[in-house]
């Protein structure tokens, strides 16, 4: 577990009954969301996907308030999607949520990880600088709401990760 903001926040597996509260997080996150049957389809069919979830323990409540899913080939690792609930933001549950997803990637056996980011998203940029993701490309056009250029970002060590960016682990 790990301490944030004085609450408990916990990393889990995504199950199926998670798909509603993703869902809402998704809509509220991006300008074009996954639907429910791509979160089912990544839970279910497809084993390449890893989905994981950061609940938020309040003293009379468990809340889910953000998610994190990556598909894993051979030994490279892809973050698919990223998101925590707007009123969960800046509170360091992105970071664990990308330092679980690492770990466990690691314990896979991946060796390398690439995500793409809106070149607007400095805030998310910033986050994955921290793991030591760098710019490797860009991919014009690549989203399709505003046509906006996505950065590539590669992470080419996956092991040792969380050492490196100070996180203490869930």
């Amino acid at each position: 577990m790990m301490i944030v903001a004085k609450s408990t926040v916990t990393i889990r597996p995504m199950t199926v009954e998670d798909i509603s509260d993703v869902l809402k997080i998704d809509r509220l996150s991006f300008p074009i969301s996954w639907s429910e049957r791509s979160y089912r389809y990544e839970l279910e069919s497809n084993s390449a996907a890893q989905l994981l979830v950061a609940e938020y323990i309040h003293p009379d409540r468990v809340e889910l308030v953000g998610y994190i899913g990556f598909w894993f080939v051979v030994d490279e690792v892809h973050i698919s999607t990223l998101a925590v609930h707007p009123h969960y933001r800046r509170r360091g549950i992105g970071a664990c949520l990308l330092a679980d997803a690492l770990d466990l990637a690691a314990s896979l056996g991946g060796a390398i990880a690439t995500l793409e980011v809106r070149t607007s998203n400095q805030i998310a940029m910033h986050l994955y600088q921290q793991f030591g993701f760098e710019v490797v490309g860009r991919r014009k056009n690549y989203y399709q709401d505003n046509r906006e250029d996505a950065w590539l970002m590669r992470l080419d060590r996956l092991n040792g990760v969380r050492a490196a960016t100070g996180g203490s682990g869930t």
